[in-house]
């Protein structure tokens, strides 16, 4: 039996990095961030944590060689599809479920936390882990593929 693979979910940090990123997203194998990274620092500092693969955000320069529009992965048999969520408007679970075939969906774009359950199915915004805006609690999120089956964890920071 294979252990459990545990990745890292990160999103709009809008060129921050908290110090409390380093002890949430501790012992992880990747980290995917869902974009609005705002500047190479951000990701050189995430890559102290583990090896990092970011999407674009509205807020990222166009052409940045570091950022991909989307993300498509296959991990411990589960497939992960990442992006913004910018190019649908406003981002909702419905439309990315709808528009995207992964089994695992992950954006960012509204700042707001959410995981949400559709069958067999999970759709995941860590929430905004730069400058705090609105009334939102800054947080990333820990996904676990365990034997196939993925579950997630939200992570407020302090």
């Amino acid at each position: 039996m294979t252990s459990p693979i545990v990745i890292g979910l990160i999103s709009d940090t809008h060129g921050q990095v908290r110090a409390s990123v380093h002890e949430a997203l501790a012992g992880v194998s990747l980290i995917l961030h869902a974009g609005d990274v705002c500047g190479d620092e951000v990701l050189d500092e995430l890559a102290l944590i583990a090896p990092v693969v970011a999407v674009a955000g509205n807020c990222d320069p166009p052409g940045d060689p570091r950022l991909v529009q989307r993300v498509e992965r296959t991990i411990g048999g589960v497939t992960i599809h990442v992006s913004h969520g910018h190019e649908l408007g406003v981002p909702t679970a419905e439309r990315l479920l709808a528009v995207y075939d992964a089994r695992v969906l992950v954006f960012g774009h509204t700042h707001r936390p959410l995981v949400h359950e559709a069958g067999a199915r999970l759709v995941i915004n860590p929430g905004a882990a730069g400058p705090r805006r609105f009334d939102i609690v800054p947080s990333v999120a820990r996904l676990t593929i365990a034997a196939g089956e993925p579950s997630v964890e939200l992570v407020a920071l302090g």
